[in-house]
């Protein structure tokens, strides 16, 4: 089945600068009343493999600059939704290693010729992923090593793109999300989900560690911020400040 949903965003007023932190809050700065434009970014919801992961193909609409993001099976979908995007990838960011996320890393990085992103504490699951995924897979998973290790607040530009990093440790010791501060648009991998949170009872998980980077770097965010999890469907900060069971009047439990 052909599991492609392309989104346009309708939230790409120009945020013509980057965030601001204020009393322990980020701010992304808002338009001018009155002042707006055309969709500038474009986004594709690729569904892969067993455990339906959420890859995500991320592009500028004039110039055509795009990254993707957790390609987690299911190459030949990918390969499809960029063709027919007519995007061309830039790089591809991994929010963790778990092998239900870089099933096709190695595919996708040999067919476009691009550098892998990863936080840099999830180094080592590239290469060595928990084997409790392997079932579903009839195989082992495994990546190439990373290009490059991202790092908190680390500002990524590829072309047109700019992403900024967020480390959320606690689902994985290196798990990031990634913030288009002018779209109010957040990556936000296994960390959050709509009415959830990410597993932590893997290997190296850590509850206590998700909350607090759930409470300090997505719970900071404006509540039109949309979050895109790495299963499932959309949401948007304010939603899960207010009706998260994990969460409480806008603070983790």
């Amino acid at each position: 089945m052909f599991r492609v949903k392309q989104i346009r965003l309708k939230i790409a007023i120009s945020f013509t600068s980057v965030a601001i932190a204020r009393k322990g809050k980020r701010e992304l700065t808002t338009p001018k009343p009155g002042i707006s434009c055309a969709p500038v970014m474009e986004l594709k919801t690729i569904v892969v493999g067993p455990l339906e992961v959420n890859c995500y193909l991320y592009w500028n609409k004039a110039s055509k600059d795009a990254v993707v993001i957790d390609p987690g099976g299911d190459e030949e979908l990918i390969f499809e939704a960029i063709a027919s995007s007519g995007a061309e990838p830039r790089a591809i960011l991994l929010t963790h290693g778990h092998g239900d996320h870089i099933a096709s890393v190695q595919t996708v990085m040999e067919k476009f010729r691009i550098p892998l992103y990863i936080g840099k504490a999830d180094r080592d699951l590239l290469a060595n992923p928990p084997e409790f995924l392997f079932s579903f897979y009839g195989k082992p998973i495994q990546s190439p090593q990373a290009d490059f290790l991202v790092t908190d607040e680390q500002l990524l530009m590829f072309g047109s793109v700019a992403l900024r990093v967020l480390s959320t440790p606690g689902h994985t010791p290196g798990g990031v999300c990634y913030l288009d501060e002018q779209e109010g648009i957040l990556f936000c991998g296994d960390t959050l989900f709509s009415g959830s949170i990410g597993r932590t009872d893997l290997p190296e998980g850590s509850h206590d560690q998700l909350i607090e980077s759930i409470s300090n770097k997505i719970l900071t965010l404006p509540d039109e911020v949309v979050c895109l999890p790495g299963h499932g469907p959309q949401t948007t900060v304010g939603a899960e400040r207010n009706n998260n069971p994990f969460l409480a009047g806008g603070y983790a439990v």
